[in-house]
């Protein structure tokens, strides 16, 4: 069944919307830096969001 974990590699609809999330805040951060200086908090809230997304995606998959 297309979109099941585990079938032909595909990840679930909550993994990929994570994924997007993650890849959106990245760009967000990187133009906030660019356009106002950098914040070392926001990022740390990215690694971590993406520390998240990755221990998600990879517990997804067989």
């Amino acid at each position: 069944m297309p979109g099941t974990p585990g079938t032909s590699g595909t990840l679930p609809r909550s993994s990929k919307a994570l994924t997007v999330g993650t890849v959106a805040a990245l760009v967000l951060v990187t133009a906030y830096t660019v356009t106002l200086g950098g914040s070392g908090w926001l990022w740390f809230a990215w690694v971590v969001l993406g520390l998240v997304t990755v221990g998600v995606v990879t517990t997804q998959r067989d």
